[in-house]
């Protein structure tokens, strides 16, 4: 009867999943910086989630009678040189960012990181080819590989989401190896292998629970890399193909006329600005506040 009553005292002490859930929310916001960076960030989210509610107009209809238009009651910040409604098209574009850009890290630290438990836990031959085929990719500019992928496969969602993945890769999988490598000699480590267990179980079990802080971090700021990468590539013309509503495209389209209605560049950067500050803002306080709680 102690036995029973002894363990459900412990379950009873063992805090429940919402609550160390937001246990580690409120440690978020305790942090100034942190919290700024979240709100801007929930933001940008809710934008994108009530889109349709939000815009006032269809993004894709046209205005022949109100070409490159200043603001006014009818179009709060304009129309484009189309007569496209540009708070429309800023909101829906906000989908375009919030999907690729999250989807391209979350591919790129999948495949970074198994890369990087691999040639950190098994190092010698191992950790030498994998990398030095990763080196070999960060030799090239960044610029420059996007264009090279984009320009072979074509303009589209799924291969800007493609070229992201191949660019970032090999930064995370750097740094997965380097935590794998210290930790790798830990105790608790050679004990797993001593017990016999497999190395999948040792390096998905007992090692990526360690890196997991450092990535996730890292993965936020990728994550504004990312924006920048897709507004870069949309600039250039290799992004999403018109007339998807792309911030990176609206910046392209309006510099043409950007003596005649400057404002139109304006929008779509301070979005991408902001959004970018938010991730970095973000990153930054949740960094700080792990390593006081450490």
């Amino acid at each position: 009867m102690s036995a029973l009553s002894g363990g459900t005292k412990t379950a009873e002490k063992r805090p429940s999943r919402l609550r160390r859930l937001w246990g580690g929310f409120s440690i978020i916001l305790e942090s100034r910086v942190g919290t700024i960076g979240l709100c801007i960030i929930v933001f940008w989210v809710l934008v994108a989630i009530f889109a349709p509610l939000l815009a006032p107009r269809d993004p894709l209809s046209q205005d022949s009678d109100a070409i490159n238009k200043g603001s006014s009651e009818q179009y709060l910040l304009g129309t484009d040189q189309l007569g496209r409604d540009i708070l429309s098209r800023l909101i829906f574009g906000t989908r375009t960012i919030l999907v690729l850009a999250p989807l391209s890290v979350l591919a790129s630290v999948t495949v970074g990181t198994i890369l990087g438990l691999t040639a950190g836990y098994f190092g010698g031959l191992v950790d030498e080819v994998v990398m030095r085929l990763l080196d070999a990719i960060m030799a090239f500019p960044t610029i420059l590989l996007y264009l090279i992928i984009i320009a072979a496969i074509g303009p589209s969602a799924v291969n800007v989401v493609i070229a992201i993945t191949f660019v970032g890769t090999p930064g995370i999988a750097r740094l997965v190896r380097s935590l794998t490598l210290d930790i790798r000699t830990r105790d608790y480590i050679r004990a797993a292998q001593t017990r016999g267990e497999h190395p999948l179980y040792i390096m998905f079990v007992e090692i990526l629970p360690n890196v997991r802080g450092p990535l996730i971090i890292d993965a936020l700021l990728r994550v504004g890399y990312a924006i920048f990468a897709i507004g870069t590539l949309g600039f250039l013309g290799l992004g999403l193909p018109p007339p998807t509503p792309d911030w990176g495209g609206m910046v392209a389209e309006a510099r043409k006329f950007i003596w005649t209605a400057p404002l139109n560049v304006l929008w779509p950067i301070l979005a991408i600005t902001s959004l970018v500050v938010g991730l970095n803002l973000f990153a930054d306080g949740l960094r700080e506040e792990t390593t006081r709680y450490q």
